[in-house]
């Protein structure tokens, strides 16, 4: 996967998986690196989702999970820049600040907010 070419997306637009029975020749390889996967998403929360739907599949992953595990990487790749950045702080002080748009878009009355909590100077949740 060295020489791969990247993707903008871990998940395809518009390919839906299907129903595929033929289980993947290493499940071994493949619960390695999926488990990879989920310690990325601590620092790559965009990878929480895919990730998640793969590790469903670990107990008997077929070919097409294999094949969407290996958009992930390629997505990851193109990405190796993005994520947060989490650095030693002397401070051990916790921050935690969130927002909140009640009923906020006129066309569809839907509500929307987010959260943020820092440890010292990283983000954590």
């Amino acid at each position: 996967m060295a020489e791969c070419k990247t993707l903008s997306t871990p998940i395809s637009n518009s390919k839906v998986m299907g129903i595929d029975t033929t289980l993947h020749d290493d499940p071994t390889q493949y619960r390695s690196l999926a488990g990879v996967l989920q310690y990325l998403t601590v620092t790559r929360p965009d990878l929480s989702f895919v990730v998640n739907q793969l590790c469903q599949h670990m107990h008997a992953p077929t070919v097409s999970h294999w094949e969407q595990l290996k958009r992930v990487l390629r997505y990851v790749k193109g990405t190796v820049t993005s994520g947060f950045l989490v650095k030693q702080s002397s401070s051990r002080e916790i921050h935690a600040f969130s927002d909140s748009d009640w009923v906020g878009c006129p066309d569809d009355r839907k509500s929307a907010s987010g959260f943020a909590v820092l440890l010292g100077s990283n983000i954590v949740s």
